[in-house]
């Protein structure tokens, strides 16, 4: 049986930062996918986890800064391909990495991504997908383990792979995103990524060289002892999903692990951070 969703139309205006702020908010209580737009966002959230009062925890909604109107409806699964390829337009990073769609014309730079996002989050649209990959193209991958958990489309594993990374396991609690990462990998001819449906209690005894974690930063605060253990020593830890006023918070936590934080690129006041293990 397909998934139903309730899609939210927001319109937004100024569109920034309102629109970010929201998407925050948004994700905070149970919104799983969002599609940006010229007027604003539409968000999608799965109906069983849907309720009449989701949207009171959106305090953005009731800020004098910003006009915010919002319409609903319920989608089904198999509606979603016509809305995203609507608005999945082809990007760029750093004039390297192409991240595209099957139907759009491949740009031949030195890596060629080509995903297919369905409902999943992570098209690098989003500017946290896209500083990871920024953060992933400075790093050393050959036949290093990765674990990229959080995957939703499978883009990060997609590339580490590509950038000569095995094994890697990509990880994500969404049945949508799992079976969307499962889709991805093969389309993009990947022979040494393992997708699992879970969340952290899958990574019991398991070790890694570099951990991708973009992630929203509750999820991040809750589960860091399970990712600094995973590490190995001289790993890598690159964590995104928060904004530039988190880093402290974020920082004050993965510190107790022996971790360092190296670097961070900031992309609209969301950043991604890299940690090295001591």
């Amino acid at each position: 049986m397909d998934n139903i969703y309730i899609e939210y139309n927001f319109t937004v205006n100024p569109k920034e930062p309102a629109t970010e702020i929201l998407i925050a908010e948004l994700g905070s209580v149970g919104f799983e996918s969002f599609v940006e737009n010229e007027n604003g966002v539409t968000g999608y959230i799965q109906k069983k986890d849907w309720n009449t009062a989701i949207l009171e925890e959106v305090f953005i909604l009731n800020s004098d800064e910003f006009s915010i109107k919002f319409k609903q409806n319920e989608v089904a699964q198999t509606n979603w391909n016509a809305e995203w390829e609507k608005n999945f337009q082809p990007i760029q990073v750093d004039d390297i990495v192409s991240i595209r769609a099957p139907f759009h014309e491949n740009p031949n730079l030195k890596y060629d991504i080509v995903i297919e996002p369905k409902m999943s989050f992570g098209t690098g649209h989003h500017e946290t997908t896209h500083m990871m990959v920024q953060h992933l193209l400075q790093l050393d991958l050959e036949h290093k383990k990765v674990l990229d958990m959080g995957c939703g489309t499978g883009i990060l594993a997609i590339f580490a792979e590509m950038k000569g990374a095995q094994p890697i396991d990509a990880i994500d609690i969404d049945t949508w995103c799992y079976e969307n990462s499962i889709e991805n990998v093969a389309r993009n001819n990947c022979e040494h990524i393992s997708v699992f449906k879970g969340n952290s209690a899958l990574l019991t005894n398991k070790k890694y060289e570099v951990i991708i974690a973009n992630i929203n930063r509750n999820i991040l605060l809750s589960d860091m002892e399970v990712y600094a253990n995973c590490i190995q020593e001289k790993g890598v830890l690159l964590l995104s999903g928060f904004y530039q006023e988190d880093i402290s918070i974020i920082d004050a936590e993965v510190s107790k692990y022996n971790l360092k934080l190296e670097t961070f690129i900031e992309r609209n006041n969301w950043v991604a951070l890299k940690y090295n293990k001591l």
